[in-house]
């Protein structure tokens, strides 16, 4: 069953723009994205994902259990990136270990898909408030990771380092803005109104996130060199972090939920890193980031560990 999803996802049309884009630049092909249609398209991806969770928020009472798993989801978010940091800097240059930090403490939109596969191939389905939680995690993490930059790294003449202004560049930082905003417009708009932007929203989501991945596979295929420069160690981390956050995910969802399909679906959501929501936002937030040591840690590492070991391992330690 492990083997038939990874095999659909490896056949995503998204994903093999990805490789295209890899393609590409091996072949030293012209190919080229205008650097500010990238922008555009970052922001737009923000503004989508932000804009569902809120509707996906809007849509569910707010019982016990959907309050505190929206809780847990913000503390994991939170955690993640925090401690994530801290065990990298030493290792990494600022930018790079707030940007593998933020990509941890975010989620995987396409490995959460699969692991709603994995449940339905099962006869099982997770709580619809799972899609809420899944859009709120993406924002702590990249808010915190800003955070951490912005109050570690080295200072430009004459720019303020205060932890109120800090804070307040965290976030009010554009990509932060779009995604919380769009979040709480999502929560507020009228349900009938909302429908009238559903096909900006959802319809060609897909296709500017095909076009994204392009670009995110060329600057990848540049960049490769940062795997050689680390050695095993960026490799390393791209499987222990998913593994530790996700035996995490197992333990704490305990405290909310007795449902095994919701607790496997924080393992997941744990485990996974983002390389959607978070190049989108790291590529506007920190520019000085190595797109080539995030992404294909979580695109080249994390995501297929998670796809072809990490769900059976989740769900079987949901189980133990």
């Amino acid at each position: 069953m492990d083997v038939q999803i990874l095999l659909t996802n490896l056949s995503n049309p998204t994903l093999l723009y990805f490789v295209l884009g890899v393609v590409a630049c091996l072949v030293k092909s012209d190919l080229e994205i205008p650097a500010t249609t990238t922008k555009f398209i970052a922001l737009y991806l923000l503004f989508s994902i932000g804009f569902r969770g809120g509707q996906e928020l809007a849509h569910q009472d707010l019982s016990r259990e959907v309050l505190f798993s929206l809780l847990l989801g913000a503390v994991l978010a939170s955690a993640i990136p925090l401690y994530t940091f801290f065990l990298l800097k030493r290792k990494l240059q600022l930018a790079d270990a707030a940007a593998v930090a933020a990509a941890n403490g975010s989620v995987s939109a396409v490995t959460f898909v699969a692991a709603s596969e994995f449940l339905h191939a099962m006869g099982l389905d997770m709580g619809g408030h799972m899609v809420a939680v899944m859009a709120l995690m993406e924002a702590p993490a990249i808010a915190v990771a800003v955070l951490l930059l912005r109050r570690y790294e080295e200072p430009e003449p004459g720019q303020a380092t205060g932890l109120r202004h800090t804070l307040h560049h965290a976030l009010t930082n554009g990509s932060v803005l779009m995604i919380v905003g769009s979040l709480v417009i999502g929560a507020i708009a009228d349900s009938k109104q909302a429908e009238g932007i559903a096909p900006f929203t959802t319809d060609i989501f897909k296709g500017f996130l095909a076009i994204y991945l392009l670009e995110m596979g060329m600057i990848t295929a540049r960049r490769f060199a940062a795997f050689r420069q680390y050695g095993l160690l960026v490799p390393a981390l791209g499987v222990v972090l998913p593994l530790l956050n996700g035996c995490l995910g197992v333990w704490l969802s305990g405290w909310v939920t007795d449902d095994p399909a919701n607790r496997f679906i924080f393992a997941v959501l744990a485990g996974s890193a983002s390389y959607i929501a978070v190049p989108a936002a790291l590529r506007i937030a920190a520019p000085n980031a190595d797109p080539g040591l995030y992404i294909p840690m979580a695109l080249g590492v994390t995501f297929p560990f998670n796809i072809a070991v990490g769900l059976p391992l989740y769900w079987g330690l949901v189980n133990a």
